[in-house]
């Protein structure tokens, strides 16, 4: 062979293989992870900024009406429900000393976030003869990314309100349970429990209201909240509410905005179609041109659709 010949079979041969190189690398990146999903596209879908690019005005929004919640309403009472320092929670009480009462579940991806910074929620319940708690619990990061460190926190919420329900005036017969995003998830998680195993009754709680949760942790899993959570077999199985809706026992209302990243839309849809398929009482409610962040704003409306669902669930 002579040199132009070996120079022109060598060129080729490295385009070939630079060109085998780039077509692995493509491959590699469009790789579906999750569903139809890339794992670009699965992280995506589980970091809400990439949908919701006004989230830390909407943040600051929610700490400002809570600030002038906390005028209007009177600082509420700050009781601990466990042992930790951060077991706390936050009580406006109603009227009357018999009310029924909504427990809160802030959101912040289980890692940020205080019950001091959603108490605007409040006063649409308290307004409306009901007690509303606002819990604090650990960030997930300090539990060394276990989720069911948070759950057991938000089970024994539960109990010590059950427990506590006289001297926080509240009635016990009528506890119902709400959250927002990953508080959404904790809330559901609650619903389907199985509370005879703590010695309180099946249906302790008597309904629930999920806004924007994730229900099933196996993509959660596989994202990008991975690097902070430490979801195991165990943990994905036992935390996932989308496996247990047989145990709820409760009327439920979901709520998500239309503008929610695919995975948050999913999820919620997929969690409402399931329940229904088992014979659950389910309402959903779509609220258009809302998106992760601002969906929860409305529950501060006494007179917005998600208020008057949210209050119609409790009989209010």
């Amino acid at each position: 062979m002579d040199r132009r010949n070996f120079i022109r079979t060598g060129s080729l041969a490295a385009a070939a293989m630079i060109a085998g190189s780039a077509a692995t690398t493509v491959s590699a990146a469009e790789e579906k992870v999750w569903l139809n999903m890339t794992q670009k596209e699965l992280d995506d879908a589980y970091t809400q900024s990439r949908y919701a690019p006004n989230a830390a005005q909407v943040n600051r929004r929610y700490a400002l009406n809570s600030a002038y919640t906390r005028k209007i309403l009177g600082e509420p009472e700050r009781i601990p429900y466990g042992r930790q320092m951060v077991e706390g929670l936050d009580l406006f009480r109603a009227g009357n000393t018999q009310a029924p009462v909504n427990i809160f579940i802030h959101g912040g991806a289980w890692k940020s976030g205080t019950a001091r910074d959603y108490s605007f929620v409040a006063e649409t319940f308290v307004r409306a003869g009901i007690a509303c708690v606002i819990p604090d619990f650990s960030p997930v990061t300090d539990a060394d990314g276990d989720l069911g460190a948070l759950a057991g926190q938000m089970q024994r919420l539960v109990r010590f309100v059950y427990a506590s329900a006289q001297s926080l005036g509240c009635d016990r017969e009528r506890i119902f349970v709400s959250g927002h995003s990953s508080g959404a998830h904790l809330a559901a998680v609650l619903l389907t429990t199985d509370w005879t195993k703590y010695g309180l009754p099946a249906n302790v709680l008597k309904g629930g209201m999920c806004c924007s949760g994730m229900y099933d942790l196996k993509p959660v899993r596989l994202s990008i909240r991975r690097n902070y959570l430490n979801i195991t077999d165990e943990t994905e199985e036992a935390l996932s509410p989308q496996r247990h809706m047989e145990r709820i026992n409760a009327p439920l209302l979901l709520v998500r905005g239309s503008l929610e990243t695919p995975e948050f839309i999913r999820q919620t849809d997929e969690f409402a179609q399931g329940c229904r398929e088992q014979g659950k009482k389910v309402q959903t409610l779509v609220l258009e041109e809302y998106n992760h962040f601002e969906v929860l704003e409305p529950l501060a409306n006494p007179y917005s659709a998600m208020a008057r669902a949210t209050l119609g669930l409790m009989g209010a």
